[in-house]
């Protein structure tokens, strides 16, 4: 039995140049006419550099765009859950002959990042893909409002890549590339790899759903995002050390592996789940756990609806397979971690406290119950924020032991 193949593709396709050949089309690339991207675009690029997003080759047409919106599928068939889409402005797209290239650059660094064959110059409406994606239009979603916020021209075509960014330095032992962590599980001798999505420092419910993965699989990938969030997420450097010295205390040794990856969050709850699956499978991980929320953000999805989405897509549309875990916390009369799935006790013997709730705590120096998260990662989360210059509103809905749970996303 071997690793789970790349989706769609007998193997990885990664499309970040080397040697020559990158020399070679960026001293082409510096006199085409250039186009900025936006930075969930530039993430969206350096997934296709590592193979992340295996097999596309480039930005989507608009028949892809079309498909994957209304039917989760591409113009060639291909099970594809979230557009992956460039947009210009109106004049700059005017200028550009179709079948011509184009420079693309990183509207935050300047950085030449990589050239695309423009095939397709096309139009959309931004509305209909929001309420498909994301199932509302409301502008307060940042999925949303970044949708909202794209020009008015989407370009399509093949892309070369010729930078990962800063990530590959700035991220060292963390950020790694689908072909790294498939030769690391390969060198474990790992069959069965279940992939933890992160985007908030590692507590303790998050450690139960890791331990579930431990003894059903050969090993575990904590796969932490570590490009663009929203303000007031905790930055993927501290989330990192948080990570490390829980794997480090609490996990028996060579079962877990941490990874970064550097694809910017939409906040897409059931749709990105299936995208989170998509390139975790090219990755090299069999199994995704899907938890309460994945991937969601404010009261746009139902608690278990990341859940749900997997049965409403075909059977053969992914190799990879979702770990549906209930809703966990601590409960004080089993005297550990539980499930709705375990736990007979009520909500006053439950510790709910949410994501939320935590920072807002420790931004304001308050008390952080002790089965909440383990006394070392506390320590590093309580240094982060006394350390802030600038504090950061923190905005909370609903009852401690309650709503507010239910409103921070994994």
């Amino acid at each position: 039995m071997a690793l789970v193949k790349p989706h769609g593709s007998p193997v990885l396709k990664p499309l970040l140049l080397s040697g020559d050949k990158l020399k070679e089309e960026k001293k082409k690339a510096e006199k085409l006419p250039k186009v900025i991207m936006t930075s969930r675009e530039t993430s969206d690029l350096i997934m296709m550099a590592i193979g992340a997003f295996t097999p596309l080759e480039g930005f989507m047409t608009k028949a892809d765009w079309k498909g994957v919106c209304a039917e989760y599928k591409m113009a060639n068939g291909l099970f594809w859950p979230i557009p992956i889409t460039l947009s210009a402005k109106k004049e700059v797209a005017d200028s550009i002959k179709e079948g011509s290239e184009i420079a693309l650059i990183d509207e935050e660094t300047n950085e030449l990042m990589g050239s695309m064959k423009v095939t397709e110059k096309y139009t959309i409406d931004k509305e209909y893909e929001c309420k498909q994606v994301f199932r509302t239009n409301d502008k307060e979603h940042p999925g949303v409002a970044k949708v909202m916020s794209q020009y008015d021209v989407n370009l399509a075509g093949p892309v070369k890549v010729f930078s990962e960014s800063t990530y590959p330095e700035e991220f060292k032992g963390v950020y790694m590339r689908p072909a790294e962590s498939r030769k690391l599980f390969e060198e474990k001798g790992w069959k069965t790899v279940a992939a933890l999505q992160l985007r908030n420092p590692m507590h303790r419910s998050h450690e139960y759903l890791a331990k579930i993965a431990v003894e059903i699989c050969d090993g575990l990938f904590i796969h932490q995002l570590v490009g663009k969030l929203k303000a007031g997420d905790i930055p993927a450097d501290v989330r990192v050390k948080c990570i490390d010295v829980l794997v480090e205390h609490y996990f028996v040794k060579n079962t877990v592996i941490q990874g970064g990856y550097p694809m910017e969050m939409r906040y897409g709850g059931p749709r990105e789940a299936l995208l989170h699956a998509v390139f975790r499978q090219n990755f090299g991980c069999s199994h995704l756990l899907v938890g309460r929320d994945h991937a969601g953000v404010g009261d746009y999805y139902g608690p278990f609806d990341a859940q749900k989405i997997f049965n409403e897509i075909p059977k053969d549309a992914l190799e990879l397979k979702p770990l549906n875990i209930d809703w966990t916390f601590y409960c004080s009369k089993c005297r550990g971690m539980a499930s709705m799935r375990t736990c007979p006790h009520g909500k006053e013997d439950r510790l709910l406290l949410s994501g939320t709730m935590l920072r807002k705590m420790l931004s304001e120096g308050g008390e952080v119950p002790a089965d909440f998260s383990r006394p070392e990662v506390l320590t590093i989360l309580k240094q982060y924020y006394a350390g802030l210059t600038e504090k950061v509103e923190i905005k909370l809905h609903g009852a401690a032991t309650g709503e507010a749970a239910k409103k921070d996303k994994k």
